[in-house]
């Protein structure tokens, strides 16, 4: 299986970006799919997840200005990202885990995204 973001980049304070994650099988077969994200010097976070079904997981921080979405027709995990602060900035990980995102299955190998001031 394999997981790979796109999307990331060079954007400024309130700007907008959406992160892709393109899975090489049917994400259908993973009930909970989602977003990490580590800064330098910071250990990794979960920043949004889906279940297959059910509400969208989001800390505290992003929420009210990400949103996470799962197209299973394209097996492709979605983070839209909107009024971007300096904070956000990290790369961006996708994960896809067979029960639980605590301890994901599968990773991407990241995508970079810069807010800048």
């Amino acid at each position: 299986v394999q997981l790979v973001e796109s999307g990331g980049g060079l954007v400024q304070t309130g700007g907008s970006l959406r992160l892709s994650c393109a899975v090489s099988t049917s994400i259908f077969s993973f009930p909970d799919m989602g977003w990490y994200r580590q800064a330098p010097g910071k250990e990794r976070e979960l920043v949004a997840s889906r279940r297959r079904y059910g509400s969208p997981y989001y800390i505290d921080s992003v929420k009210g200005r990400f949103t996470i979405s799962r197209d299973n027709a394209e097996n492709t995990l979605y983070l839209q990202m909107n009024n971007l602060r300096t904070e956000d900035t990290a790369m961006y990980y996708c994960a896809a885990s067979k029960l639980t995102l605590s301890k994901p299955d599968y990773w991407g190998q990241g995508t970079q995204v810069t807010v800048s001031s």
